[in-house]
């Protein structure tokens, strides 16, 4: 800083100098010249007045010694007389016929106006003045007398080359003296530079310094330099007070902050103030987080949002988000960016298998050994655990293709964790939700859906039903004699009739039907797609068979067997009315237990009327 203010002062002082020498030179110069000029014009009178003089006199004959006299004036290089063509033609036996000598001294003569023109070499400066004689009458003299011309006519002119190079002269030695002043005053300049502002500039850059330490984190004093005024040394003290004050609560406010989020920065060379910084944006982001987690409707919109987070936030690429049902033995993957997972085919077959979910800690990897034996491939890798309830763990997979892009990954566990912590809550909730409205739609006995969950499921179902010009079989199934079952076994016995009944049911229909407990001992079973009622009737056959053929352990050894009937009715085929094809099925299965049980009826029209007579 010290050397720029120097250099500008002194290339400042250069500039006004040289304009100052610029604008002298150019006055000097344009002095000189109206200084001829002025010159030019009082050696024009006296040749006027001498001529004059000859004329009266009649010595027109030494004219020419006298022309030669007044060349002789100092700076004076020539000097000639022009005659106009008046004069000549009034005195044609005059011996001074005095043409003019070219093109300058004809316009002097043509236009009866002084001419001049500035001739510039290297070495030296010429003017050249022609200044025209006017016929008038003035300071005595009467030129009209002699001159047989109209008064304004241009009689001659005197043509003078005037030397002026000592201006020329005058300016170099100017330019000498301005170059030495220069010279001087920049030496000068220095040193009293260094006396006087060297002090403020050394303060100048320890400001500098600090400040540029300060915005790192590094708050430090400034030991204030000799030759200073008070006025500074007082600033300069002002500003440590402000410096210690703001690193004594950049301090504490960095602490609380690591205290608040459980972070601890392991490098002493940090910079509280980026920290901190980076400590509040991501407790703003949680906050918004948590406001919209806690609006979503299920866990599945939780994982995509917390999914983004991890991806746009902290640069994931390559994580999967997997549930692990200790209680149930059952795994489910959530969610899955990018490649990871190497260890999927372990945990589908035995979910204890994750250690990450069985310690119930994170797992990472670690050099020279590895720390999870199913992750099968040489990438590296680190898991995240979290409990979302005693039995059900929620753990995210990450995956890192170098050991730089893990050690970053480390040092973003803690507020990954913030966002995984505020998940939770929220998750449970979805999770307490869905089971409540799973107990309110299923069947506490033989955990089938209830009646409830037709009404609903019927709501959403009809209308992708009509869109996609599919078949539904509606079964309506019946226990033969089941109330024998109550009062020979007891109600206990009957119940575990129910429930093997509602697991051949679920071991013989396909995953995408609905299986109803739709009263008592009544069951309704909805065969999606089915593309014929002799494919349903297949079906219901076969939940017949297998009714049939089990037996179930009554108590001593004792074992019982039992029977079905099935009535059969399709949609929309027999009806464009659900609520009507319930009702044929229904029918059917009237006429199949009337007819003898034990049986799979299809319903037809004429059922009706019989129905009605009965």
């Amino acid at each position: 800083m010290r050397k720029n203010i120097t250099l500008y002062t002194i290339v400042m002082i250069i500039m006004l100098s040289v304009t100052i020498s610029i604008f002298s030179l150019y006055n000097l110069r344009k002095t000189g010249i109206k200084s001829a000029i002025h010159n030019a014009q009082s050696i024009s009178e006296v040749v006027k007045s001498g001529l004059t003089a000859h004329m009266i006199n009649g010595n027109m004959q030494d004219v020419d010694t006298f022309i030669n006299s007044a060349s002789n004036i100092k700076n004076v290089e020539q000097l000639w007389l022009v005659r106009s063509k008046y004069v000549n033609e009034q005195f044609p036996s005059s011996h001074l016929k005095n043409p003019p000598r070219d093109d300058f001294d004809k316009k002097a003569l043509a236009t009866g106006k002084m001419q001049y023109i500035i001739e510039e070499e290297i070495t030296s400066t010429t003017v050249r003045v022609t200044i025209p004689y006017n016929a008038v009458a003035e300071k005595g003299i009467d030129c009209l007398k002699c001159h047989q011309v109209e008064q304004g006519t241009t009689l001659g002119a005197v043509s003078i080359v005037l030397d002026i190079s000592t201006i020329k002269e005058i300016g170099i030695e100017s330019i000498y003296v301005i170059t030495v002043l220069i010279l001087t005053t920049i030496i000068l300049f220095i040193l009293v530079s260094r006396r006087l502002i060297s002090p403020y500039l050394r303060l100048f850059d320890k400001f500098k310094i600090n400040i540029n330490q300060a915005t790192h984190g590094r708050f430090k004093g400034i030991v204030p330099p000799s030759g200073l005024s008070a006025e500074m040394i007082h600033i300069t003290e002002d500003y440590n007070n402000l410096i210690q004050s703001f690193k004594d609560t950049a301090v504490d406010i960095d602490k609380k902050l690591q205290g608040f989020v459980g972070f601890k920065a392991s490098n002493k060379n940090r910079n509280p103030l980026k920290d901190s910084k980076e400590i509040i944006d991501n407790l703003s982001n949680l906050y918004q987080f948590k406001k919209q987690i806690e609006l979503d409707n299920t866990k599945e919109e939780i994982y995509d949002r917390l999914a983004e987070v991890l991806r746009n936030k902290f640069n994931l690429k390559n994580f999967s988000f997997v549930e692990i049902d200790m209680k149930k033995q059952k795994m489910t993957t959530m969610k899955e960016c990018g490649e990871s997972l190497y260890c999927d085919e372990t945990l589908k077959n035995n979910p204890e298998a994750c250690r990450a979910a069985r310690t119930k800690s994170d797992v990472m990897s670690v050099q020279f050994h590895n720390t999870c034996p199913h992750f099968d491939s040489d990438k590296l890798y680190y898991c995240f655990n979290v409990d979302i309830t005693q039995s059900l763990y929620l753990i995210i997979n990450c995956v890192c293709d170098t050991q730089e892009e893990l050690e970053e990954l480390k040092e973003k566990t803690v507020f990954i964790k913030s966002y995984l912590k505020e998940s939770v809550p929220s998750i449970e909730v979805k999770l307490l939700m869905n089971a409540l409205q799973e107990s309110a739609f299923t069947d506490g006995l033989t955990g089938l859906y209830n009646r409830k969950f037709l009404e609903e499921y019927t709501k959403k179902m009809l209308p992708q039903v009509k869109r996609d010009g599919t078949n539904i079989a509606l079964l309506m199934l019946d226990m033969d004699h089941f109330k024998a079952v109550n009062d020979e076994y007891g109600h206990d016995i009957g119940d575990k009739v129910l429930k093997e009944l509602a697991r051949i049911l679920n071991e013989t229909v396909r995953e995408s039907d609905i299986i109803i407990r739709y009263g008592g001992e009544e069951f309704m079973i909805l065969l999606m797609g089915v593309n014929s009622d002799e494919d349903a009737l297949n079906v219901a056959r076969k939940i017949g068979d297998k009714v049939r053929e089990n037996e179930i352990d009554v108590y001593a050894g004792n074992k019982l067997k039992k029977t079905v009937s099935l009535g059969l009715s399709m949609y929309p085929e027999d009806s464009s009315s659900f609520e009507t094809v319930i009702k044929n099925a229904d029918i059917a299965l009237y006429e199949a237990k009337n007819s003898g049980r034990d049986k799979v009826v299809r319903f037809k029209e004429e059922q009706v009327s019989s129905v009605d007579l009965f």
